[in-house]
């Protein structure tokens, strides 16, 4: 039997010293967590061993711990012994080395004196300077990235500094962070659109809708282009809004770590990499980092120190208070790109990816997606496992028999509208979805065929946003998801009528809050509906209007009969409108809104349709 071989961290080749590394990450991945169940281990990294804070050559798997103890304490202290060496596959064994050192995210802040540049408030806004949640404290402004989604411009920070643990999308952002400046109604910069913390990083981004943006870093000089990965020995730099530009060197290409957020949040686990100080290039203080330094980009260097393009990393914490190393700690950046759907390019606008469609959270009281009735559960299309399919500020469910939406929900942002025109785009299929499942052109066809294609979610009340988000979403509204048949005379005179007018009427006659609203919308499909070009044809639509008016949440729900005669040739009867109540949506659409949405509609109504007056003009609807 061959003898398992103990890898050294002499030098050796470098194909060799890869495989060690390649080796030692899988092996920290996949069993990291396990050692950091330890309540003493902090962190499981790969470095150079360490004896009196000097570096040997010895390459090793390094364990930092929050105190060393000798061996007849550590069962009182509920920890275990370190091996002097482990097996991590691949026929390596590697040697370990244990250090006293734990970590802290750097996220608190120190008061000054005098507030330093970085911490006023700055038109244009850069990256290095002070930013934060308007219910947080202050870290740092990372670097300009895009949305994968709409291509807008966002900042790049932490988790902790743009969210923490009671954070939402929409949060308002300002720069500077409320430490530095408590006026934030002037200092409003965006909002959070998306955060995480876990494995892949403490990372989140923000928009920018308030002010002008430069791309470079503060006292840097660069704006980030390309994406890095980190090796022990490179050279790096920082720009954070409290310790300035420093200089350090990466002492751990891989690392576990185990960082405690506080009561609300507890212990993650990160996977990230350490950097410590570069000798050569120290801090005035000796100190690479500080609180208030989280979400710095940390850059890659030349040989001669001056900062590349190459993003290394995204600060996020360091060494505890009583550590005398110094340390810092940085996600590595292709996982938070991957995780945030964010890049370092403005993507063209043929190459923007799907948005998450309806947004849940895009008033004061979240507000989610109809769910269906068991009856009709199972006819629904499905996409990647789900029956919401999301387009761009909007989302829907689409009935494979009938081949339209069972409804179809979307957000209005009435201060971000734009007026943006139709000329040149086609209705089409939505090629992620079977072609048989939805009905297009052929239905509408023929020199005397009265059919229309009518949007469910109007096209004008999705076109939001920054400019290439907005044309997205009005190219999206072309989807033949997001169509149904209607007469040519309904579908034109409803421009000029009641059934049209209704998301504007919302906002001409209501207060609403932020001036956002949030709509559902579809056909009423019933047993009865004639047949044409065999497809039934849906005569009846319902749409509901949910919105906040000084903090008040409000429902309003419509319905519209268009009686079709359809024996030989399509002809319109009539169509009326009538305000109901949402319940007698969900009963007639057999779905179910949320119950904050229905316990927001008070509009009292007889209980028979025909008991009820038709409305006449917008004057006679019930806003109350």
């Amino acid at each position: 039997m061959t003898a398992t071989k103990r890898a050294s961290a002499k030098p050796g080749t470098a194909a060799a010293q890869d495989k060690i590394v390649s080796s030692a990450k899988q092996f920290i991945r996949t069993h990291g967590s396990g050692y950091l169940k330890d309540p003493n281990i902090s962190s499981i990294g790969i470095g150079y061993k360490e004896t009196k804070g000097r570096r040997g050559k010895e390459l090793t798997l390094q364990f930092t711990v929050d105190s060393k103890v000798q061996p007849e304490v550590m069962r009182s202290l509920g920890t275990a012994e370190i091996p002097p060496a482990i097996d991590i596959g691949g026929g390596i064994v590697l040697p370990t080395d244990v250090i006293e050192r734990s970590y802290q995210p750097h996220f608190l802040v120190v008061p000054e004196a005098q507030t330093p540049e970085r911490q006023k408030r700055v038109d244009p806004v850069r990256p290095g300077v002070s930013v934060g949640n308007v219910h947080l404290h202050a870290g740092t402004l990372g670097c300009i990235v895009f949305d994968k989604n709409d291509g807008a411009p966002c900042l790049l920070s932490n988790w902790h500094v743009l969210g923490g643990h009671n954070g939402r999308a929409g949060d308002q952002v300002v720069q500077p962070g409320t430490d530095d400046d408590s006026r934030t109604a002037a200092n409003r910069l965006g909002a959070l659109r998306r955060a995480h913390l876990g494995t892949a990083g403490d990372c989140a981004v923000s928009t920018i809708t308030e002010r002008a943006v430069e791309t470079d870093i503060l006292s840097l000089g660069v704006t980030p282009r390309k994406l890095g990965e980190p090796q022990i020995d490179d050279k790096v730099i920082k720009s954070g809004r409290t310790t300035g530009v420093t200089h350090g060197v990466v002492t751990r290409p891989f690392v576990k770590v185990r960082v405690d957020y506080g009561r609300a949040v507890g212990v993650k686990e990160i996977e990230c990499f350490e950097i410590g100080p570069d000798p050569r290039r120290p801090a005035p203080d000796h100190e690479i980092s500080k609180p208030g330094d989280s979400g710095a980009a940390w850059m890659f260097t030349s040989r001669t120190g001056k900062p590349t393009d190459v993003l290394a990393g995204l600060h996020f914490g360091g060494e505890g208070d009583a550590d005398p190393e110094d340390r810092a700690l940085a996600c590595f950046p292709h996982a938070v790109f991957e995780q945030l759907k964010v890049t370092l390019e403005r993507p063209a606008t043929g190459s923007l990816e799907a948005l998450a469609g309806y947004d849940p959270g895009f008033l004061a009281v979240p507000i989610g997606t109809p769910a269906l009735n068991p009856s009709i559960k199972d006819d629904a299309v499905r996409l990647d496992g789900s029956e919401v399919i999301p387009y761009t500020h909007f989302s829907l469910a689409l009935s494979k028999q009938r081949r339209f939406a069972f409804w179809v929900a979307w957000n209005i942002d009435g201060a971000a509208i734009k007026k943006l025109s139709r000329e040149g785009i086609d209705f089409v299929k939505d090629p992620r979805l079977p072609a048989e499942a939805q009905v297009s052109n052929e239905l509408y066809r023929g020199r005397n065929n009265r059919l229309d294609r009518g949007h469910i979610a109007r096209r004008a009340d999705l076109c939001w946003g920054p400019l290439p988000e907005a044309e997205k979403a009005n190219r999206d509204s072309f989807f033949y998801s997001n169509i149904t048949p209607q007469m040519d005379d309904f579908n034109q005179s409803m421009r000029g009528g009641i059934w049209g007018k209704l998301e504007d009427a919302v906002f001409e006659d209501v207060d609403v809050d932020d001036l956002k609203v949030s709509v559902f919308g579809g056909p009423v499909f019933q047993e009865d509906d004639r047949l044409f070009k065999g497809v039934r044809i849906p005569r009846a639509f319902w749409k509901v209007l949910v919105y906040s008016d000084r903090g008040k949440l409000k429902c309003k729900a419509f319905l519209l009969t268009q009686n079709l005669n359809l024996p030989e040739a399509l002809e319109l009867d009539e169509f009326r409108v009538f305000q109901v109540k949402a319940t007698e949506i969900q009963r007639q659409a057999h779905l179910r809104f949320p119950a904050a949405m229905t316990e927001a509609d008070t509009l009292v109504v007889p209980e028979s349709l025909e008991d009820r007056a038709p409305l006449e003009s917008l004057a006679d609807i019930d806003w109350s």
